[in-house]
């Protein structure tokens, strides 16, 4: 792996360890991250610090992946999908001062191969999203995928298994 440096008004990869035949279309913000080999990354998506993207995945435009995301291999990712990683979200502390990194804990996330996740999907964070396994648009997860199930609503439930 390589890593990136790069800085232009179409796209912003600092201390991006990239693999080889990495695609990244206009408008990318990725930092400290780490992306696979083959991997495409759509327009508009934001990678965050410490993410982690597998080989030959698919990042469809919009989309914001954060800071404690590991994604497999094979992974699809649909248009304007959001993962959290912070259970209890503020803005500010209780003094009332702004919240810096050191007033919240990075709870991980994790796709296993070949997981697919539909268009406007929301991922909460400290799940996992099994291998095979397929989200439905519009869909938010707040508990792990079983690989192979299909889950879909607000809030995703099991529909059947993968044939």
């Amino acid at each position: 792996m390589e890593v990136i440096n790069e800085d232009s008004p179409r796209r912003s990869l600092v201390n991006v360890r990239v693999g080889k035949n990495v695609r990244f279309f206009n408008f990318v913000n990725a930092y400290g991250c780490e992306i696979g080999d083959g991997t495409k990354v759509g327009a508009f998506v934001e990678i965050q610090k410490n993410a982690r993207i597998g080989r030959n995945c698919k990042i469809s435009s919009h989309t914001f992946i954060c800071e404690g995301v590991e994604i497999g291999d094979e992974v699809f990712v649909g248009h304007n999908v959001s993962f959290i990683n912070d259970k209890h979200p503020a803005a500010v502390t209780a003094a009332g001062a702004l919240q810096t990194e050191a007033d919240w804990k990075v709870v991980p996330t994790r796709v296993e191969r070949r997981a697919s996740i539909g268009t406007s999907a929301t991922i909460l964070c400290g799940v996992t999203i099994g291998a095979g396994a397929v989200v439905g648009a519009g869909s938010v997860v707040t508990k792990d995928v079983p690989p192979g199930a299909v889950v879909a609503g607000n809030p995703a439930r099991p529909l059947r298994r993968k044939a």
